[in-house]
């Protein structure tokens, strides 16, 4: 036998290699000892035999033991090498076998399988304290009023507008009566406009208000004038006749009112406007003389009739002539309002900046005696285009936006912003201040009397500046307000025979409205002659009946808007007894005018 098979294996000899030390082989018989020499015959075949048994029992003893080894050491090995796969899945490696067939999903798994219990509890709770944080909790909701910021494109149309006319403008009844209202007047005309000559200053820079739909804030700005305790508007209410009465009215300057308001209500146009070309009209057919040669200024001829059925407390919603003023507020808001980023827009040509002050006036007299809040973004629109178009430096307006200003234009658009004021619409304190200064920059004799684009002291200009005065908060104790009430009454009204020019009624419009507010025996005087001139100068015989015109006239107005600016300037200021309430009674000065 050879050696390599009697003897075991070197693993099992070494004990550093892990094995398990063997016992000492027993030398084979058949092999010579060291020292060469052979056993010795006693009992030697006893002793080989004995030792080849052992040698037998020892190798049987030994194969079972491998083979257990064996048995147990495979599986063992299989353990150790899934182990070790696991363990190297647990550090993000796998076979090119199992690549292709694990996907995330199983990758997570494993990894959340494998990590200790704690690690995963932290990572819970962190991504659950991140959610959280990222989680916030809204404040309490407050109710603000939305400002209208501005609204469609310029050639969009005001949606909500079509509320205000349940019939088509085609089935108004245009031969009814109408009352008067605030107008506007001399109209410059589009030849007469300055292209630009006077200086225009950059675009200011403010904050517009929001529409205030309920209270007006005070400002200490004007705390000396007020807004009227209650309506604004109500003395077109109920108590008309009694103010009638009192203020100096009569039976036939109400009788003349009337009369106007049927005349207008018979030259609307189909479309629901007005035109200064009033023959034009269905029921005119040509009837009517002397027409104005503004055809292109509707906003203006509409603006005008529309306020004397305002100023006698006719509205859209109740009164004689509810059909003819709600087609008039379609056609301003649908037809003629333009909106932009600086607001709602009336200009034209030949009207211009006039034009749109006489409009804004009549949508904030139409909302603040409705409370219609279909009416409200209109009128505030109007509102905040006059702001924009303010001379930012001079504090004016004239015929285009930002152009350095001239009384005539600014006492239109200071009657805007008072007509807004009162229907608790809203204005920026920097606009009023602005306007302020543009008064300062043109009065003269300490503030009597009032020039057109400098210091003087015209009729017309006075007669605005002193009412715009009135507005923003001078008292009857101011030296200037006092003067320039001597001033009017020594001129008296403008008629063919007395006044300043003859019969120029943009100075009438001012000036009576001026004394009304004045009142006492200087009211009285004027009253008595203004009175009575417009009771018999009104036409009476056929179609014209109602209407007013004067040829003999310096009023601008004449040639421009005609017989139709001549009726509505007259009815206004007829209605002036309950048009406004009176500014320096205790009870107009209850409250602070509302312009903030």
């Amino acid at each position: 036998m050879a050696m390599d098979e009697k003897l075991p294996n070197s693993e099992s000899l070494n004990p550093q290699a892990g094995g398990t030390p063997a016992e000492k082989p027993t030398v084979d018989a058949d092999v010579p000892s060291a020292s060469g020499k052979a056993p010795s015959q006693a009992g030697g075949q006893a002793a080989a035999s004995q030792s080849k048994e052992k040698l037998t029992s020892r190798k049987a003893a030994k194969g079972v033991k491998a083979a257990n080894s064996q048995t147990t050491a495979a599986p063992a090995l299989q353990t150790a090498s899934q182990a070790k796969d696991q363990s190297g899945q647990k550090q993000g490696f796998q076979t090119e076998e199992e690549r292709p067939r694990s996907g995330v999903t199983t990758l997570l798994m494993e990894i959340l399988h494998w990590m200790p219990s704690w690690f995963v509890s932290m990572v819970v709770h962190a991504v659950a304290l991140l959610v959280m944080a990222m989680i916030t909790i809204p404040g309490p909701v407050q109710d603000v009023v939305q400002q209208l910021v501005v609204a469609p494109g310029q050639n969009e149309q005001l949606e909500e507008i079509e509320e205000l006319l349940t019939e088509p403008p085609e089935d108004i009844n245009l031969a009814t009566d109408l009352s008067p209202v605030e107008v506007a007047s001399n109209i410059e005309s589009s030849q007469d406009i300055s292209p630009f000559n006077d200086d225009t200053a950059a675009m200011a820079s403010f904050e517009l208000n929001p529409i205030g739909l309920e209270h007006a804030p005070q400002t200490d700005l004007l705390a000396s004038v007020g807004a009227l305790s209650g309506d604004a508007f109500s003395g077109r209410g109920s108590g008309k006749e009694r103010m009638v009465r009192t203020a100096g009215g009569s039976e036939g300057s109400e009788r003349a009112v009337a009369l106007a308001l049927k005349w207008l209500a018979d030259h609307q146009m189909p479309d629901g406007g007005w035109s200064f070309e009033h023959q034009k009209a269905g029921g005119c057919n040509g009837q009517c003389r002397n027409p104005g040669n503004l055809p292109d200024a509707r906003s203006a001829a509409t603006a005008l009739a529309l306020l004397p059925f305002l100023g006698a407390g006719q509205t859209h919603r109740e009164g004689q002539y509810a059909k003819n003023v709600r087609a008039g507020l379609y056609y301003l808001i649908t037809n003629r309002m333009k909106i932009s980023p600086e607001g709602g827009s009336f200009l034209e040509q030949g009207g211009n900046m006039y034009s749109h002050g006489l409009a804004a006036i009549v949508l904030c007299e139409a909302y603040g005696m409705t409370h219609d809040k279909v009416l409200a973004a209109p009128a505030q629109q109007a509102m905040n285009f006059i702001c924009n178009a303010q001379d930012p430096v001079g504090g004016g307006w004239r015929y285009q936006p930002r152009q350095k200003g001239d009384t005539s234009v600014v006492g239109w658009q200071l009657m805007a912003l008072k007509s807004g004021a009162m229907s608790y619409l809203q204005v920026p304190k920097v606009t009023i201040q602005r306007a302020q200064a543009f008064l300062d920059s043109v009065q003269a004799n300490g503030g009597a009397t009032y020039g057109y684009l400098d210091p003087g002291n015209g009729p017309g200009t006075t007669a605005v500046g002193l009412l715009c005065r009135m507005y923003l908060g001078w008292d009857k104790n101011h030296p200037g307000l006092q003067k320039g009430i001597q001033q009017l009454s020594n001129w008296g009204p403008s008629t063919d025979k007395t006044g300043p020019g003859r019969n120029n009624f943009y100075y009438n419009y001012y000036a009576t409205q001026v004394m009304r507010h004045w009142e006492g025996e200087e009211w009285k005087k004027w009253n008595a002659v203004m009175r009575d001139y417009l009771v018999q100068t009104q036409a009476q015989k056929g179609h014209e009946t109602g209407s007013w015109f004067f040829e003999n006239s310096s009023d601008h107005g004449k040639e421009r808007g005609g017989r139709l600016y001549f009726t509505a300037m007259a009815a206004l200021i007829l209605e002036v007894y309950y048009r406004h309430m009176p500014l320096y009674r205790k009870q107009a000065t209850a409250e602070n005018f509302p312009l903030d």
